[in-house]
C-alpha cells in the first residue's frame, strides 16, 4: 500500500478521535493524501467528483426531506398515532405497541430516523407516562421504534448507499419493505411480552367505530406509502420522481384538506430543507472524493484479502459484517460510517458470491440498529431530549429491543430471499 493510502487512513481516524465533523474529517484525509500524491491533482479530483454528483438519482434527497417535512409538521404524524392507538392500543402494553406501529407508518412518510422519533416520540412518550409506563422505557420504546425510519422506504440512506455504490436505488429501496415490516412486528410481540411481565396497563376493548373514524381521518397519510411504492413497483415513475410526487401530494393533502400548514410554515419548511440538503450534499462530495481515492489506492482490494484470509466463506463474512457494524454503531454516525464503509465492503461481498442488493439492505439495517446503541445513538438522543431521562437508564431499557434488532440482522443475512423477494419481482 502506497504511503498516500496509508496517510490517507491514518488522517481521518486521527481527525474523527479528535472530534472533527465527519465533512471535514474527509475532505482533509482527502486534501492531503493529494498534496503527497505525485499523480494526482486537484483538478482530476474535482471533475471525479462532479461526474459523480452529476447522479439523477441524487434529486430524490432533497425531495424525500421537503417530503417528510411537510408530512411532520402537517398533521399527519397525530392521525398515524390516533390510527395505530385504534388498530392496536386494546392489547396488553398497547400503547406501547402503538407507538411502534406509528413509527413504522411514520417510517414509510418520512425516510428519516431522527425525524420519526422526534415526530411520533414527541406525541407519545407523554402519553405512555401518563398511562403510567415508566420513563425511561417510554423513552426506549420511541428510540427503538425510530430505528425503521431509514429502514422502510423511502429513506435517504438507500439512495446514498446506491448512489456512492452503483447498487439500484429502487431495488434497494423495495429490499427495505418487509424486513422492516418483519422487525416492527417482532419489536411489538417483545413490547407485548415485557407489558405483561410487568403488568403495565390495558386499554379499552378493540372498538370497531372508532377504528373506522381513525381510519377516516389517517386515509390521506396512510395512502402516501402506497402511491409512492405503487408508482416505482409499476413502473410509472422512478425513486427520484417518486419523491417528487410525494412533494406535491403532501402539499395538497396538508394544505387543502388538513389545512394545518400555512404560508409561514411553508417558508420555514422550505429553508428547513435547503439547509438539510446542503449539508448532506457537502458531505456527499467529500464522500464522493473519498471514495474515489480508496478505489484508486485499491484499498477494497487488500480490505478483501485480509477478509479472504480470516473468512473461508461468505457466511463467514456476512457473520464478520455483523460485528463489524455493530461496533461502528456504537461509535460513528450513520452518514460516517455509511460514506466510509460502504464503498469498500461493497465490492467484497460481491467477491463473496453475496447479492448487492441482499448486501446493501443487511448494511442499511445495522446502520439503523447502530442508531439505538448506546454510547452515541443518535435516536437515543433524541428520545433522551425529548424525555429529559439520563442516557444510562434509556440505554439499559433499549438492550433487550437492541436485542431483538441483532436476531433480526443475523436473520435478514442468512435468509437473502427477504430482501431480494421484492426487487426480484420487479426486475
Amino acid at each position: 500500500m502506497s504511503t498516500s493510502a496509508i496517510l490517507l487512513i491514518v488522517i481521518l481516524l486521527v481527525l474523527m478521535l479528535l472530534g472533527v465533523p465527519i465533512t471535514w474529517a474527509l475532505g482533509g484525509a482527502c486534501i492531503c493524501a493529494i498534496l503527497f500524491d505525485p499523480v494526482l491533482s486537484f483538478a482530476m479530483i474535482t471533475q471525479k467528483i462532479f461526474t459523480g454528483c452529476d447522479n439523477f438519482s441524487m434529486l430524490a434527497l432533497p425531495a424525500f426531506f421537503l417530503a417528510g417535512d411537510i408530512m411532520s409538521k402537517g398533521g399527519l404524524s397525530k392521525r398515524l398515532v390516533s390510527f395505530a392507538d385504534s388498530f392496536v392500543g386494546w392489547i396488553s402494553g398497547g400503547i406501547s405497541l402503538v407507538s411502534i406501529v406509528a413509527c413504522t407508518f411514520f417510517a414509510a412518510i418520512s425516510g428519516s430516523s431522527v425525524a420519526t422519533t422526534a415526530a411520533i416520540g414527541g406525541l407519545m412518550y407523554p402519553e405512555m407516562v401518563k398511562r403510567g409506563y415508566p420513563k425511561d422505557y417510554s423513552a426506549a420504546v420511541q428510540a427503538i421504534g425510530g430505528t425503521l425510519g431509514i429502514v422502510i422506504p423511502p429513506s435517504t440512506v438507500f439512495v446514498i448507499y446506491g448512489n456512492i455504490t452503483g447498487v439500484s436505488v429502487a431495488k434497494l429501496l423495495m429490499a427495505g419493505v418487509l424486513p422492516g415490516l418483519i422487525c416492527g412486528v417482532l419489536l411489538c410481540l417483545y413490547a407485548y411480552f415485557k407489558a405483561k411481565k410487568c403488568n403495565f396497563p390495558k386499554e379499552e376493548g378493540f372498538s370497531f367505530k372508532r377504528f373506522l373514524v381513525s381510519f377516516k381521518n389517517a386515509i390521506w397519510a396512510l395512502i402516501m406509502p402506497i402511491v409512492i411504492l405503487g408508482g416505482i413497483y409499476a413502473g410509472i415513475f422512478t425513486p427520484t420522481e417518486s419523491a417528487v410526487v410525494a412533494v406535491f401530494y403532501g402539499f395538497i393533502v396538508c394544505i387543502a384538506i388538513y389545512r394545518e400548514i400555512t404560508g409561514k410554515d411553508i417558508w420555514n419548511i422550505l429553508k428547513g430543507t435547503a439547509v438539510s440538503t446542503a449539508n448532506l450534499m457537502f458531505l456527499v462530495v467529500t464522500a464522493q472524493m473519498f471514495g474515489y481515492l480508496i478505489t484508486y489506492y485499491k484499498i477494497p482490494v487488500y480490505v478483501t484479502n485480509a477478509f479472504m484470509a480470516v473468512a473461508s466463506n461468505k457466511y463467514m463474512f456476512m457473520g464478520l459484517i455483523i460485528i463489524l457494524l455493530l461496533v461502528c454503531g456504537m461509535f460513528l454516525e450513520v452518514g460516517a460510517t455509511n460514506l466510509i464503509l460502504g464503498p469498500i465492503l461493497a465490492p467484497i461481498a460481491v467477491a463473496f458470491g453475496i447479492d448487492p442488493v441482499h448486501f446493501g439492505m443487511v448494511f442499511v439495517f445495522l446502520l439503523a440498529l447502530g442508531q439505538a446503541t448506546p454510547p452515541f445513538g443518535t435516536t437515543m438522543f433524541v428520545a433522551c431530549g425529548i424525555s429529559e431521562e439520563p442516557v444510562s437508564k434509556v440505554a439499559k431499557q433499549l438492550i433487550p429491543f437492541v436485542c431483538v434488532e441483532v436476531v433480526c440482522a443475523i436473520i435478514f443475512a442468512f435468509v437473502p430471499a427477504l430482501s431480494t423477494f421484492l426487487p426480484n419481482l420487479v426486475s
